[in-house]
């Protein structure tokens, strides 16, 4: 994976996946949730290279940064939650696509849970 395109296709993906395109900048390609409007990855050009920001558990970017000189903290995000991978070809697809899918898991739609409640009766009643 080292285009634009490349990275784009392999995000439209996952389920409702959209991309955006929200700044006056063109170079910025956002890829978002259609239920929560959350950003997942955001794919833009750096230094000469493609780079991808996505979201990360705070000890899990820290490894991959640890890991991959590719992998650094975010260009223009929290830093503790965000980390970039530029594409210059030293890590495999598998393991960009690996850390997409946090992103994308850790950036969805929180599913809503069943609530009970007591009824007069004491009968336990569901939403």
């Amino acid at each position: 994976m080292m285009t634009r395109q490349e990275a784009v296709a392999a995000c439209l993906e996952f389920p409702f996946a959209y991309e955006d395109h929200p700044f006056d900048d063109h170079n910025w390609t956002v890829m978002r949730h259609q239920g929560n409007k959350k950003i997942f990855a955001a794919i833009f050009q750096r230094e000469g290279r493609m780079w991808i920001n996505v979201k990360a558990e705070p000890l899990a970017g820290d490894f991959w940064r640890r890991t991959y000189p590719a992998v650094v903290p975010a260009y223009h995000m929290n830093k503790t939650h965000w980390i970039s991978i530029i594409l210059d070809g030293t890590m495999s697809d598998r393991e960009i696509l690996r850390l997409i899918q946090d992103s994308f898991t850790l950036t969805a739609p929180k599913q809503r849970r069943k609530t009970t409640e007591n009824t007069p009766n004491g009968a336990k009643k569901e939403d």
